[in-house]
Formats: C-alpha cells, sequence, structure tokens
C-alpha cells in the first residue's frame, strides 16, 4: 500500500479528557503496539477563551516593554559580541531602547483599538471526548491491551 494511502481505522476506546487518553496511547506503547498505527481524534470541539483581566493603554504598554526588552536584548547580545567597547554597555542600551520602543508600540497600539478589546485572555481548543482510533488490523490488539490496562486500574 502507498504511504500516502488512507488506511482504514476502527476506534478501540473513549475518554472523557486528553490524558486519559494519553494515558492509554502510552500503554499500549509500554506494551509494544505499534503506536505510529494510532491516533487521539478529539470530538465535538470548542473554542473556550479564559479573560485574565482589563487591558488599559499602561497595561498594554507594560507588556510591550517587557517583549520589546527581550528582543532588545537579543539585538544588544549580537551587538556585544562583536563590539571593541563595553559589551555590557550595548547589551544594557540594546535591553533599555527595545523596552522603550515596546512600550511605545504596545501603547499605541492598544490606543488605535478604539477600545473595541479592553481584556486579555487565553483560548484553547476542547474536546467533549477523545476516541482511540488504530488501524483496522491492529485494532483487536489495541482493544485487548486497553482492557487488560482498565483491569488492572480497577484491581490494583
Amino acid at each position: 500500500m502507498p504511504a500516502d494511502a488512507i488506511r482504514p481505522t476502527v476506534s478501540v476506546a473513549t475518554y472523557s479528557d486528553y490524558p486519559s487518553a494519553q494515558r492509554a496511547v502510552d500503554y499500549l506503547s509500554d506494551n509494544e503496539f505499534p503506536v505510529e498505527n494510532t491516533a487521539i481524534v478529539g470530538t465535538d470541539l470548542r473554542l473556550v477563551e479564559n479573560v485574565l483581566g482589563r487591558l488599559t493603554i499602561w497595561r498594554a504598554a507594560l507588556a510591550g516593554a517587557a517583549s520589546g526588552a527581550w528582543f532588545g536584548l537579543f539585538i544588544g547580545l549580537l551587538f556585544g559580541i562583536f563590539s571593541t567597547s563595553s559589551w555590557v554597555g550595548v547589551i544594557l542600551a540594546g535591553l533599555l531602547i527595545g523596552a522603550f520602543w515596546g512600550a511605545v508600540f504596545g501603547g499605541v497600539a492598544h490606543a488605535l483599538t478604539g477600545g473595541r478589546r479592553d481584556f486579555t485572555s487565553t483560548s484553547s481548543l476542547q474536546a467533549s471526548q477523545y476516541a482511540i482510533m488504530v488501524d483496522a488490523e491492529h485494532s483487536e490488539q489495541a482493544r485487548q491491551l486497553l482492557t487488560r490496562m482498565t483491569w488492572q486500574a480497577a484491581n490494583p
């Protein structure tokens, strides 16, 4: 069969959370199952955005200063390596210049949004369940191993 051909797969187990599905695949791997024939498939995906807090111009400037300082530090290190003068001064100058311009750009960028997004957040994709999918030819072996894993967990 060509490498890019789609092979038939079978769902051998479903879990309500990703760590449980990951533990199942790890168990298969520990028992020398050919895990390259395995996939964890999340279904019923939803985007969850957790709001972390209010975003003001000053907070945006502070965040910009932090990222600008990292970039300035990097540039300062590059110039500092090839500098014939005080390399510490070059690094410090890069850090301060980067922080300044990062703060300016962060504050201005937030001000230009016109208040349309005055909060910070993190986003994640979550699934309602996770299925262990295995190539059809290996499905019976995977089912037996996962049944043994469940039995061992229930009877310590």
